[in-house]
């Protein structure tokens, strides 16, 4: 046993074995001057330092295990912490087609462009500034989908349908018309129809929604939404259709055609919602500019369950648009000539140049 007051181990010691001040600084100490009665003051550093180099192999030596799993619990804290956001060397390259893109679009542009899993982007003519990316904006990443680069409304999308009745009759019978739209769907938020009104759908009958306790809360929210419009910008409208070359399997000539223009309702915007969330809580670290553009990654339980969410939302409201149009045409008693449509809130996987990416479209539809 040592007594030697010049030799006794102080904290000039741990700070020379690399031990920072802090709550580990103090427990070591004073496993060092416990020891040093033990062992010595060389013997006592030696300890330390051992337990320091390899804390998981001294949890139960009786002069250092303190020590041994307060540096263990700590190096657990530091491994759960989220890792601090790193951005691109230098920004991804994007096409724009928009001559004179609002300031806001612009920087929205640039931001998602930072990211580290960005390959390259497109930002189309008539983009403007929305959540995260601009709507009118492409994005095309590498391992990551970003739920707010799909957007709130998932799925959004116009279907055109042209019907067996001269549109002449447009004119004519305009009062019939507005009537016939009004009472087959139904406009507004958190609009629904009666039950009675509804129509069946097989997207309804899919055991998807039962795969995801979330979707399983949002099972009774789509049946009585299905077929129903929305708000905002949404709308259902008769117009005529002008084909001056044979197109969509039609002659040349002058059609009567109903067109809708709506998404995945709120059973899309709380899949939205849930899964941004989740992916700002991953990504706490990222700057406030770019938290809306927090991803989740294609090969995580998170970005599975978005993929699977979002996918059938894509064909939740493809059917919303099928039953608004099957609805308008019962009652006009027409027939389908052709029918069209395509959505623009949404992700798909492609193989670019070698590499398959996540290519996000937020009002922006695939070309071809």
């Amino acid at each position: 046993m040592t007594t030697n007051i010049d030799t006794t181990i102080t904290g000039n010691d741990l700070t020379g074995l690399g031990i920072e001040h802090g709550p580990i600084f103090g427990i070591a100490l004073a496993a060092a001057k416990a020891a040093e009665d033990q062992v010595g003051r060389s013997g006592a550093l030696a300890l330390v330092r051992d337990a320091i180099d390899a804390p998981d192999t001294h949890l139960e030596h009786p002069l250092v295990g303190a020590l041994a799993t307060a540096l263990v619990e700590e190096a657990a804290r530091e491994a759960a912490l989220p890792a601090p956001f790193t951005e691109r060397e230098e920004p991804a390259p994007y096409a724009s087609w928009c001559a004179d893109a609002d300031p806001g679009a612009l920087e929205q542009m640039a931001n998602s462009m930072r990211l580290p899993s960005t390959v390259r982007g497109a930002l189309m003519p008539d983009a403007h500034r929305g959540y995260g990316l601009p709507i009118g904006g492409v994005l095309a990443t590498e391992g990551t989908v970003i739920p707010y680069a799909v957007g709130v409304d998932i799925a959004c999308r116009m279907k055109l349908t042209v019907l067996d009745i001269d549109p002449a009759t447009l004119r004519g019978s305009k009062d019939r018309y507005e009537k016939t739209l009004l009472r087959e769907t139904a406009f507004g938020t958190g609009a629904v129809l009666n039950a009675k009104d509804r129509l069946d759908h097989d997207v309804l009958d899919s055991g998807r929604w039962t795969e995801l306790q979330l979707l399983r809360n949002l099972r009774e929210k789509a049946a009585a939404q299905l077929g129903t419009s929305g708000s905002g910008n949404h709308f259902v409208e008769f117009g005529e259709l002008t084909l001056t070359e044979p197109d969509l399997g039609l002659e040349p000539g002058t059609y009567l055609a109903l067109m809708s223009h709506s998404g995945s309702r709120g059973p899309g915007a709380m899949v939205a919602g849930h899964f941004s969330r989740l992916a700002r809580e991953l990504h706490p670290t990222l700057p406030d500019e770019l938290a809306h553009l927090a991803w989740l990654d294609m090969d995580s339980d998170e970005g599975r369950a978005y993929w699977y969410a979002m996918n059938l939302m894509g064909d939740f409201a493809s059917a919303c648009h099928w039953v608004i149009h099957e609805r308008v045409r019962t009652a006009l008693k027409a027939k389908v000539l052709t029918s069209v449509e395509n959505h623009h809130n949404f992700a798909w996987l492609e193989e670019h140049d070698g590499r398959e990416l996540v290519v996000h479209r937020k009002g922006a539809t695939p070309a071809g």
